[in-house]
């Protein structure tokens, strides 16, 4: 009889596997023109929609002039715009532009990419393994 892994193996198991396969895709992020961090600030604004500086900045978990500087680099290369919430002037909004969603599809089609291609490698029965699995780290991944 096989000893079953405990949850705290698979999590290190899954942990260790996540960050080395995070790394391998990341060097197709190059083709972007974009430093990981702003590529990462323009994600969550085409996936998650406009957001406050301060919604921006523990999306990112980085202090509010680290999120400040990393838009401002955006704006300058017109893939974000600030643009004021029409219900309280006060309040600044970050948004993605149509620039910005295309270069950011283009980087996440490149990941996808190398990760398909790697994937084309594997077994009928190996591919339906990760499939599964990618189902259960979904659930395991909500909030």
């Amino acid at each position: 009889m096989t000893r079953r892994a405990t949850p705290s193996e698979v999590a290190d198991r899954l942990h260790s596997a996540a960050i080395r396969l995070l790394r391998r895709v990341r060097h197709t992020d190059d083709a972007s023109g974009l430093t990981p961090a702003r590529l990462s600030v323009l994600s969550v604004l085409v996936f998650a929609g406009p957001q406050t500086l301060g919604d921006l900045a523990r999306a990112e978990r980085v202090r509010p002039p680290t999120i400040s500087n990393l838009v401002s680099g955006l704006e300058r290369a017109r893939l974000v715009r600030r643009t004021a919430d029409p219900e309280d002037r006060r309040i600044v909004r970050v948004a993605a532009t149509r620039r910005g969603q295309r270069i950011l599809e283009r980087a996440r089609r490149l990941r996808l990419d190398f990760l398909t291609n790697r994937m084309q490698r594997l077994s009928k029965t190996e591919l339906a393994t990760l499939d599964r699995a990618a189902g259960i780290m979904e659930r395991v991944s909500v909030e």
